[in-house]
């Protein structure tokens, strides 16, 4: 082990578990890992693809709607969303996504639930989904906490998705984490005069538009509505790995799926169909 632990946060006690190399590797593009990262609900979220998704705290109609379309689209095909339970985009991200489906990371202790017109979202994401924080008990939210907490948030993240932004906004400040970790960014198409930064972004190339949700979430395979089994063999293959890899963990499921229609192969790399 690297020296790095999670703590356990259960009946307000804590129990020290050793770091697990799935979620080494999540952190490994921040500048820093945490020394300390501690967490309520399911660990085994870390395991699935994940889209992070931040935005204003203020957003509007549009945005709300096509944020929570998003958020929903993508976890139907079992990709679980990370955002900063704040006001706002984050919010909406989770709610989309539904409690079992999403990562809150905060910027206070676990046992302060931050904002308090989240309170009753963060308790059900504690509940279904997974709560994590860098900070002790009784640490209360701050600037610089803020910031920290947006860098665990793109670095879950396989990609970033930034609804709505203006200018000096904290939402740039995850992007620039994002650029520096060499993410993917995408962002929600605006008009003129409006999301000023997002714009700016795709002016400058920085980021890609996602012009239609489904044809955006799609990347990560079928609606698991469609029939489509949620298990370790789906989460892999969203990954888009090697066919290589995929038949030294799975065997020859790799070639039953291929044969009905799961996945495809090209140029030596797996995708879900």
């Amino acid at each position: 082990m690297l020296g790095f632990w999670y703590y356990l946060i259960k009946n307000k006690r804590l129990s020290m578990i050793s770091i697990v190399p799935y979620e080494i590797n999540a952190l490994k593009s921040m500048k820093k890992y945490p020394s300390s990262l501690f967490y309520k609900g399911d660990l085994s979220l870390l395991k699935r693809p994940k889209v992070s998704i931040v935005g204003t705290r203020k957003p509007s109609s549009y945005t709300q709607k096509l944020t929570y379309e998003l958020s929903r689209a993508l976890a139907k095909r079992g990709v679980c969303v990370v955002s900063g339970g704040a006001m706002g985009v984050d919010a909406i991200a989770h709610k989309g996504a539904g409690s079992s489906n999403t990562i809150a990371v905060v910027a206070s202790g676990l046992d302060i639930r931050y904002p308090a017109v989240n309170k009753n979202l963060l308790a059900s994401i504690e509940n279904e989904g997974l709560v994590l924080s860098q900070f002790k008990e009784g640490f209360k939210a701050t600037g610089w906490s803020f910031v920290v907490r947006n860098e665990v948030v793109v670095a879950l993240g396989d990609i970033l998705v930034v609804s709505e932004a203006d200018l000096k906004s904290g939402s740039m400040r995850s992007v620039e984490f994002a650029l520096k970790m060499k993410k993917p960014i995408y962002v929600l198409t605006h008009r003129i005069g409006e999301s000023l930064a997002t714009n700016k972004l795709l002016d400058e190339g920085k980021a890609k538009a996602i012009y239609n949700i489904e044809t955006f979430a799609s990347q990560f395979g079928k609606s698991v509505d469609d029939g489509v089994v949620k298990d370790d063999f789906f989460y892999f293959c969203q990954t888009s790995p090697t066919f290589d890899a995929v038949v030294e963990k799975f065997g020859e499921r790799v070639y039953e799926a291929e044969l009905e229609g799961a996945i495809t192969i090209q140029n030596g790399m797996v995708r879900l169909s």
